[in-house]
Parts: structure tokens; C-alpha cells; sequence
């Protein structure tokens, strides 16, 4: 008897040495992700603060709509309220899971949609130093990875990951993400760019537990630490499952978005 549960704890051991780093990583995402899957859909508002070097300030005003599709990436519709010179803007996206996104922005002042092109996904979205690609969902097959140790983080123990883009017209090289190990949310990100220099450092704060079991951060803070500039998005408002459908972010919805 003895012998038999000292062969199944050898061979259980034996197993979990055998897991190679490029594994761990990848099951540490797919964990990641589905902690935050089954919200159907939410809405919320934000504050976007832009900080040039000198320290300057401005800040626009938006709304989210987020809808969860089943097979395939989320679709999230983006509205600028204020200030004046941006109202009525809008960004729409279709995250795919292996496919090219697909983002549409609207233009008021031209009165015209405008395709964003999967070559210049890597450019500033609104001024911010957030990329087009940052605004989408996170798709598990959108990158390979590599687990690279356990390291505390803000006081919490956290797994480190590399992540990097299957997609090579992609604007990053890597990417080095820090998750708690209690609820796998990521609370730092670092970004480097197609040479491989650290280009973006973004912290995730304040997160909040909505319908019992999604967490949501309350801010992301983004610095670029070749430029020296940095986005803030506080978030608000978070409403789940109001009932949107995908009538609600189909290409018409960007020209009536109020």
C-alpha cells in the first residue's frame, strides 16, 4: 500500500517538473481569462487624462458598451462626450481571437467612419499612450508565453509572465505581465517595443468584484518612458448584463452614438 502511494506521488511529481515554463505561462492566462469570462455584457463611463512631459493636463470624457461574444473576441463601442473638439467620436472594435481585429473610428467632423488598418494598429488611440491594439480584449491565442518566476508586486505575490505576439505587424516585441496569485489579475504590464527597449509601463489599480465573480480595475495608469508623456483611464459607473445585443455595435452605431 505504501509503495503505491509513494509510485503515484513520484509520478504526480514527476508530472509537475515535467511542466516547462512555456506551458505554466500559457495555463496561467487561460486561468486569467476565464476568471473574467460570463459578464454577457456592461457599460461604463471613464475619464481619460493626458499628461504631456512638462506636466500639462487635459482631460476627455467617455462611455463604454462591452459585449461578450461567445466564440469569438469581445466587441466594445467607445464614445467621447467632452470636450467639444471630440464629442460624438467613436471607436468601434471587434476583437478576434485569431484573426486580425477589426476597428472602425468615427469622425463627426468629417461626418465619416474610418477604417482603422491592422498596420497601424501600433498608433496612438486619441492622442493617448495607448496603442489601438491595448483597446480590445485580451485573447488567450493572441500570444505565445513563457512563465518566468513567482515575485511580489504592491505587496502581492504574483506570477511573471512573457507574452508575445503572434502577430508580427504587432507594435510590440514582448510583453512582461505581472498577475496576483489569489485572483490572476494583472496589476503591472510592461511593454517593449519592435527592438526589444522597454517602450510603456502600465499599472492597473483599485479593482472592484461586480455580480459576484469579475473583477475590474477602477484605473490604468500608462507611462512612456521614451517620451516621457502619460495616459490615465478612470473608470465608473460599471453596469452588468443591461441587455445589449449586437445590433448595438454593428457600423451604424458609431454614426448614431449619442
Amino acid at each position: 500500500m505504501f509503495l503505491r502511494i509513494l509510485t503515484a506521488l513520484f509520478i504526480t511529481l514527476s508530472f509537475v517538473s515535467a511542466e516547462t515554463p512555456e506551458e505554466k505561462g500559457l495555463a496561467i492566462m487561460k486561468e486569467a481569462k476565464k476568471r473574467i469570462q460570463g459578464f454577457s455584457d456592461f457599460t461604463n463611463k471613464s475619464i481619460m487624462t493626458l499628461k504631456d512631459r512638462n506636466g500639462n493636463e487635459s482631460k476627455r470624457f467617455m462611455r463604454s458598451k462591452n459585449l461578450e461574444m461567445k466564440n469569438d473576441g469581445d466587441k466594445i463601442l467607445i464614445i467621447f462626450d467632452q470636450p467639444r473638439d471630440v464629442k460624438g467620436t467613436a471607436l468601434l472594435t471587434y476583437t478576434h481571437r485569431t484573426e486580425d481585429d477589426d476597428q472602425w473610428l468615427y469622425l463627426p467632423a468629417l461626418k465619416r467612419v474610418k477604417r482603422i488598418s491592422s498596420s497601424n494598429k501600433s498608433g496612438p488611440f486619441m492622442g493617448s499612450e495607448f496603442a489601438y491594439e491595448d483597446i480590445t480584449s485580451e485573447e488567450v491565442e493572441k500570444y505565445t508565453y513563457k512563465y518566468i518566476r513567482d515575485e511580489t508586486f504592491d505587496d502581492q505575490e504574483c506570477f511573471m509572465v512573457e507574452r508575445y505576439p503572434v502577430d508580427k505587424r504587432s507594435g510590440y516585441s514582448k510583453q512582461i505581465v505581472w498577475l496576483d496569485k489569489v485572483n490572476y489579475n494583472p496589476l503591472q504590464t510592461h511593454f517593449f517595443d519592435r527592438k526589444g527597449q522597454l517602450l510603456k509601463v502600465l499599472h492597473m489599480k483599485g479593482y472592484k468584484l461586480y455580480i459576484d465573480k469579475i473583477w475590474k480595475p477602477t484605473t490604468l495608469h500608462m507611462v512612456n518612458k521614451v517620451n516621457g508623456k502619460e495616459s490615465t483611464l478612470e473608470f465608473s459607473d460599471f453596469e452588468f448584463k443591461t441587455g445589449l445585443s449586437e445590433r448595438d455595435f454593428d457600423k451604424n452605431s458609431l454614426k448614431r452614438a449619442r
